[in-house]
């Protein structure tokens, strides 16, 4: 993932809080056979001791590519926009000369996978997922010798995902004046279609910490 020097995650902490703050699903690749393509899994994942945790069906491709090679990338993304280039013209000149652009945030976890395939491994994977999506505890107790779970595991595998590095990209125009920024952030609450509130949010966010970028 390509990262211009204000683009760039202002410290871990403030990746690792977007992450914790509701972005569990990403996208989760691996390299196919030899002359194939990469297979993708969008996925949900939750963490856990420093790796991330995942289960998928055992008929999934997947386990074939990841097999043959476990390393891995899971790609999660959100708080994204298209920006109009009229939003982007510069002081003084036609907005139509204006250039579009997109708003994100991405984080993109490199890993080394391990596939999960005891049953009370598996149970307990599911158990600190569950913990995860479902911390009211509004489920039947996950045992590998006992129902609804224990029979449904054969039908999955696990994966614990080793991460190895983590790179965080939070494009929102930071290298621009504060002023201009601040518009766009209230052209993206009055527009309001898909994520533009939250992408405003994160954008406001920045310019409270970062002001205006300089190298």
């Amino acid at each position: 993932m390509f990262i211009q020097p204000w683009d760039a995650a202002l410290d871990e902490a403030e990746w690792r809080s977007w992450i914790a703050d509701g972005h569990d699903f990403g996208q989760l690749c691996v390299n196919g056979p030899p002359g194939r393509p990469p297979v993708a899994v969008p996925t949900h994942f939750s963490g856990h001791a420093g790796d991330l945790l995942v289960h998928l069906a055992r008929p999934n491709p997947f386990w074939t590519a990841v097999e043959n090679d476990p390393h891995v990338l899971l790609t999660v993304f959100g708080d994204y926009a298209f920006i109009p280039g009229p939003w982007r013209a510069r002081t003084g000149t036609p907005p139509t000369d204006g250039v579009p652009t997109s708003y994100y945030t991405a984080v993109q976890f490199t890993c080394r996978a391990h596939i999960v395939d005891d049953p009370e491994a598996k149970a307990e994977l599911l158990r600190r997922q569950l913990a995860h999506f479902q911390p009211e505890g509004d489920h039947a107790p996950v045992a590998a010798d006992a129902p609804p779970y224990g029979r449904m595991l054969s039908g999955i595998r696990g994966l614990r995902l080793e991460v190895t590095e983590a790179v965080a990209k939070f494009k929102y125009d930071d290298h621009k004046p504060v002023e201009h920024r601040s518009a766009v952030a209230d052209r993206l609450t009055a527009r309001g279609q898909g994520l533009d509130v939250p992408t405003a949010r994160r954008q406001r966010r920045r310019i409270e910490r970062v002001g205006t970028w300089k190298p």
